[in-house]
C-alpha cells in the first residue's frame, strides 16, 4: 500500500527551544496529531470511541531526529501502516518541512475496550482494512533500537 498525507500544521513559536530549534518534546505533538488523523482515516478515532468505548493506547514509541526544524515552518506528516494484528497496530510517520525530511516516528498501539477494561480485537472490517494498508516494503528506519556507544 502507499503512504497517507493526512496532517499538516504550522510550527508554533512556543515549541522552540533556546536555540531557535523545534524542542525535542514538541516533535511528538504533530506526530500525535497525525496518528489521530490516521485513526480517523480507518474509522477508529474519537467517533469510534464514543460509539464503542474502544480506543487505541500507545505502548511504545521511537522518534528519530533527522534534520533541524526552525521557524517559520509548516510541518507535513506522511503516515503509514507498518503492520497490524488482531489487537495491535504499528504506525509510522515522517515529518517534512518543505522538501526536507526532519524526523521519523513509529509507535505500537493497542486496541483496548475501556468499558470492559481489557484488550479487544479490532472489528474484522477494521483489521482487514489495516492489513490491506500495510506498507511493503517498510522503510529502513522501522524497528530500529537506540544506537549504543562502542
Amino acid at each position: 500500500m502507499s503512504t497517507f498525507r493526512l496532517h499538516e500544521e504550522p510550527l508554533q513559536e512556543a515549541w522552540l527551544d533556546a536555540y531557535g530549534h523545534l524542542n525535542e518534546a514538541y516533535y511528538l505533538v504533530p506526530f500525535s496529531n497525525a496518528t489521530w488523523k490516521l485513526q480517523d482515516r480507518f474509522e477508529i478515532g474519537t467517533a469510534y470511541f464514543d460509539a464503542s468505548g474502544c480506543a487505541l493506547y500507545t505502548l511504545e514509541t521511537h522518534l528519530r531526529y533527522v534534520a533541524e526544524v526552525r521557524a517559520p515552518a509548516t510541518l507535513s506528516i506522511e503516515s503509514m501502516v507498518l503492520d497490524a494484528d488482531a489487537k495491535r497496530l504499528h504506525v509510522g510517520h515522517v515529518m517534512w518541512s518543505g522538501e526536507r525530511e526532519c524526523a521519523t516516528f513509529e509507535c505500537m498501539l493497542l486496541h483496548y475496550d475501556t468499558r470492559k477494561q481489557a484488550t479487544a480485537p479490532f472489528p474484522e472490517e477494521v483489521r482487514a482494512a489495516l492489513k490491506d494498508a500495510v506498507l511493503d516494503p517498510t522503510p529502513g528506519w522501522v524497528g530500529r533500537s537506540l544506537r549504543r556507544l562502542g
